[in-house]
C-alpha cells in the first residue's frame, strides 16, 4: 500500500464510527470473527480499544491484521483502522 492510498483510507476512516470494541477480554476468537465479518462487508474497519484493556493497541492491530489477512492503516491512541481489499466484483472502496 502506498502512502497516498494510506492517506486516502485515513481520510475515510475519520468520519466513520467504530464498528467493534475490544475490552478486558482482549483478542478472543469472537472478536476476531466479528472483525473478519466487518472487513468482508465494509473493507475498512475502525476499532476502539477500551480503557480496561491492558494490551498495547499497536500489538493488537498487528495480531488482528495477521489473523484477518488485512493491513493496518493506522493506530492512533486507542483507535485501530484496518483495511482489506474486497473481491473483484464486490469492491466498495477504490484506491487512488
Amino acid at each position: 500500500m502506498t502512502s497516498k492510498q494510506r492517506a486516502y483510507l485515513k481520510g475515510l476512516a475519520m468520519t466513520m464510527p467504530s464498528i467493534c470494541q475490544i475490552g478486558k477480554a482482549t483478542l478472543t476468537a469472537e472478536v476476531t470473527a466479528g472483525v473478519e465479518e466487518a472487513l468482508a462487508a465494509r473493507e475498512l474497519v475502525k476499532i476502539s480499544v477500551l480503557q480496561n484493556c491492558v494490551q498495547d493497541p499497536h500489538e493488537m492491530a498487528q495480531i488482528l491484521a495477521e489473523r484477518t489477512h488485512s493491513q493496518v492503516v493506522q493506530v492512533i491512541g486507542k483507535k485501530i483502522v484496518l483495511y482489506r481489499e474486497g473481491k473483484d466484483n464486490k469492491k466498495k472502496i477504490v484506491l487512488p
